[in-house]
């Protein structure tokens, strides 16, 4: 994949390519020929329709997509120059669109800044996903299936390969690690257009992978991970291979997470290394507070978790943490302070979202709830959190996850609309439903005969 940054010079440019974000985090896109871009159209954008990007109904769907040009790179394709841009979108009378995705984490970053909180919010994501030679999957009335296959032995003509155990991969190296080329292709991609990687790696389960990114401030780290996700998705399949960011593509093996480290800051400082428990400040350790206390009622969840396959990931054992928790260095918690950080770079770590998140969505919340803790001096020690036995376990369904954010969402609103809230869970009751109510094929196992 041929990317680079854009240096400003437009004259060999064939496309600009406006890309957008829709409901679930996923990008589209719209191509303009080269004849057709202008400095108005830069400036004023292009109409398109946003119910097929699940915002809106069809009866009340124009919107404008305004290309952010700071975000501007370009990828070299088939022997035409594309220029990509992240567009923001605005309604056809003015103003932007309360509910887009770019919007809501500026206005969450606003709501730390006029809160008096603090300047921003650093984010460092971690990316893991699987990486397959074969899939085939359907479902219907009659049937429901899946099979994938793995040069590193996982299913039709790759299970009587010599292989490693199939939970025994980490940092793997070559020849064991059969993807190692990949993730390093990917990584070249992200650093041609400013996405920073500190560094990837073959991961716990046969074929999954991870690579971390770097700290950014929140908004544009969620535009980073938007694009990386993309990235990762066109090399892999420029391969003639398969990728997934499930988080529980296989039973009985590590699911994948999508890790969040954090910190705030005010005057490029951060304000999370103190003298508190376990070198956090107390202005840390009430962010701690409202990062578990909102993951508690189901609430953030609904976010960081928001498919029926997140919580297949969430279960004992695959450190995957599904209870209030907060400890150094321990992979158990919900929230861990990394042990291996100088006592200057202290920060948390919130280990229970994944990838099928909306990310902007994801961060978007991850910060508010933090900062309404911060706002009422929680304090997750006396809230029984740094007791690794205290029983308080997350909501373990998306509809229980649902539930709680009808009941829990006012700590949201200074960056999500209400109407927002009130979509996300009809869309997402929608997509649990349609899992719920239908058979696997592991019930055919167990009760078929019953």
């Amino acid at each position: 994949m041929q990317l680079r940054q854009f240096d400003g010079d437009e004259s060999g440019i064939d496309f600009l390519d406006l890309l957008m974000l829709d409901v679930h985090g996923g990008i589209r896109h719209v191509s303009v020929p080269r004849g057709y871009v202008s400095d108005r159209l830069k400036a004023e954008g292009i109409g398109f329709d946003a119910s097929n990007l699940g915002y809106a109904k069809t009866h009340d769907s124009d919107m404008v997509a305004i290309p952010d040009m700071a975000t501007a790179f370009v990828r070299e394709v088939e022997g035409r120059t594309i220029l990509h841009v992240l567009c923001d979108v605005e309604l056809t009378e003015g103003g932007g669109f309360a509910q887009y995705p770019r919007h809501v984490a500026r206005a969450a970053v606003e709501h730390l800044r006029t809160a008096g909180i603090a300047d921003d919010a650093q984010m460092l994501v971690e990316l893991e996903f699987h990486v397959l030679d074969g899939v085939r999957y359907g479902s219907g009335l009659a049937h429901a299936s899946y099979q994938v296959q793995s040069a590193e032995g996982l299913g039709p003509g790759f299970d009587d390969l010599p292989r490693f155990a199939p939970q025994h991969g980490y940092h793997r190296i070559a020849p064991h690690d059969r993807y190692e080329s990949v993730r390093h292709e990917v990584v070249q991609a992200m650093a041609a257009i400013g996405i920073p990687v500190k560094y990837h790696h073959h991961e716990v389960a046969a074929s999954q992978l991870e690579i971390e990114l770097d700290l950014l401030p929140l908004a544009r780290a969620a535009d980073a991970v938007a694009l990386a996700k993309w990235i990762v998705r066109s090399v892999v399949a420029e391969h003639g291979l398969h990728v997934t960011f499930m988080p529980k593509p296989l039973g009985g093996v590590a699911g994948n997470g999508m890790h969040v480290h954090q910190y705030l800051e005010r005057g490029g400082r951060t304000l999370f290394a103190g003298e508190a428990r376990f070198g956090l400040t107390d202005l840390a350790l009430a962010y701690t507070a409202g990062l578990l206390e909102h993951s508690l009622t189901g609430s953030l969840l609904a976010f960081t978790n928001p498919s029926t396959n997140s919580y297949r990931r969430l279960v004992p054992g695959f450190e995957a943490p599904v209870a209030a928790t907060f400890a150094e260095a321990s992979r158990e918690a919900s929230v861990r302070v990394p042990g291996y950080l100088r006592p200057e770079e202290r920060r948390l770590e919130y280990r229970t979202g994944d990838a099928s998140a909306n990310v902007h969505y994801a961060l978007s919340a991850m910060l508010l709830a933090g900062s309404d803790g911060v706002r009422r001096e929680a304090d997750p020690v006396a809230l029984g959190f740094d007791d690794p036995t205290n029983g308080k376990v997350f909501p373990l369904s998306l509809l229980a996850a649902l539930d709680g954010l009808a009941a829990d969402h006012a700590y949201l609103l200074p960056a999500f609309p209400r109407p927002l809230i009130d979509l996300w869970i009809r869309l997402k009751r929608q997509e649990a439903e349609t899992v719920y109510r239908a058979p696997t094929p592991q019930e055919y196992e167990l009760y078929f005969n019953v």
